[in-house]
């Protein structure tokens, strides 16, 4: 998988909103749809796999009351950028986000719904972790206003649970979901394969038990290993390639034949199930992040900007309540629009209306011709006069089908 580190400016305080205002480059028609991020970054226990902006604690010291207090100051601090936009979906991640009190959710999204102006249909998703599970909590972070949930699951195996770090075991896996199902009409199913010593026997096995429960939406990740974690320092022994790629065809095929469709790399939903936050994201949609470490990206009339808050929870907070929470700040450069626009759309197996491009970017076609040709003379995507999707072979080498939209270097 392609990751990019787009190089930003350091900043100390919030520009002016003229500075995003201002004359440009490009030219955008209308602004993308927008959605909301929050970041919730605490948890149980660090995942050795896991590379998130997470941080261990207990829960009797989460800070909930200051740390609310900072996400509204840092909403507030940001509203000048997204003035008079509506708010199509909101995403509250972590970390482990289901640590938080269905109370404090609650006052979060009070305070959301104070501030901006939410879609008749906002999606409101919150990631939960079963380690994190008591009876009736689901339920509650239902009344709070969550729409849907996504369920860390991750396997329904105590021996691949242990390997992988997780805190929760098969029992309050199960019954997690089993509330998930019971309290929400659209949930998520967090899973991944290819674990330290999984079969194609225990996949199916894994995914058998998990379409029981009748998911309308599962999210699969196969077990990748990551700089700066655990695993990256001790390596465990991971299925081949090849048997990595057997697993993703067997969860595909069960997948489809319990109703739910692949339209993402990652993703699989029934009809009406889609998950318009992520969506958004691969559409090249605006969303604003609040909380430690978020990202931001959001459009102007000349300009694409992203932002990324001070990572640290503490100083996050010092610096959010101060009025200036932002690391980082930069308009993304006419040369790597393209390739980030493709990192996204290309991972759609629907790919992406070419108006959309010039829309999003603000650039012409022009500016990806040369090597949708070689894409498509190597195969990896399907075009005519309105569309570009990934081929078969374009979604199994995607990042060779990504790279091809890189920027020259200089």
């Amino acid at each position: 998988m392609i990751s990019v580190v787009p190089a930003f400016e350091s900043t100390s305080a919030p520009q002016d909103v003229q500075h995003y205002l201002r004359p440009g480059m490009l030219q955008l028609a209308a602004l993308p749809p927008l959605s909301l991020y929050v970041h919730l970054p605490w948890c149980l226990k660090k995942c050795p796999y896991c590379d998130f902006n997470s941080h261990e604690t207990r829960v009797a010291e989460l800070p909930e009351q200051r740390y609310l207090a900072a996400l509204m100051a840092d909403l507030e601090a940001a509203l000048p950028l997204i003035w008079g936009r509506t708010v199509h979906s909101i995403f509250i991640g972590g970390g482990t986000p289901s640590l938080f009190s269905p109370e404090a959710v609650d006052r979060l999204l009070s305070g959301i719904r104070a501030r901006l102006r939410l879609a008749a249909a906002c999606e409101i998703t919150l990631e939960a972790n079963p380690g994190t599970f008591e009876k009736d909590r689901f339920r509650a972070f239902r009344g709070a206003g969550v729409t849907r949930l996504s369920v860390g699951v991750q396997s329904f195996n105590d021996s691949f649970l242990k390997a992988l770090g997780r805190v929760h075991d098969r029992a309050q896996a199960l019954a997690a979901v089993e509330e998930a199902a019971q309290a929400f009409d659209t949930f998520n199913l967090d899973l991944m394969y290819a674990l330290p010593g999984q079969t194609l026997a225990d996949v199916q096995q894994d995914m058998a038990l998990a379409l029981t429960f009748k998911p309308p939406h599962i999210s699969i990740y196969q077990l990748t290993i990551e700089p700066n974690t655990f695993f990256a320092k001790y390596p465990p022994p991971l299925p081949e390639d090849d048997t990595a790629y057997d697993m993703l065809d067997l969860i595909t095929d069960l997948t489809g034949a319990a109703g739910l469709q692949r339209y993402e790399v990652s993703a699989y939903a029934a009809p009406g199930h889609r998950c318009f936050h992520n969506l958004n994201y691969w559409q090249f949609g605006d969303y604003l992040g609040l909380g430690a470490g978020a990202h931001s990206k959001l459009s102007f009339a000349h300009r694409v900007v992203r932002q990324v808050r001070f990572r640290e929870p503490a100083r996050y907070m010092e610096q959010a309540l101060a009025g200036h929470c932002l690391a980082q700040d930069a308009e993304v450069s006419r040369a790597d629009l393209p390739f980030e626009f493709m990192l996204n759309a290309l991972r759609l197996k629907d790919g992406f209306a070419l108006q959309q491009f010039s829309e999003r970017t603000g650039l012409a076609i022009t500016a990806i011709q040369d090597a949708l040709e070689q894409a498509q003379a190597q195969g990896l995507i399907v075009r005519d006069l309105a569309r570009v999707t990934p081929s078969v072979r374009g979604f199994d080498f995607l990042s060779d089908l990504q790279s091809l939209f890189l920027p020259p270097h200089p």
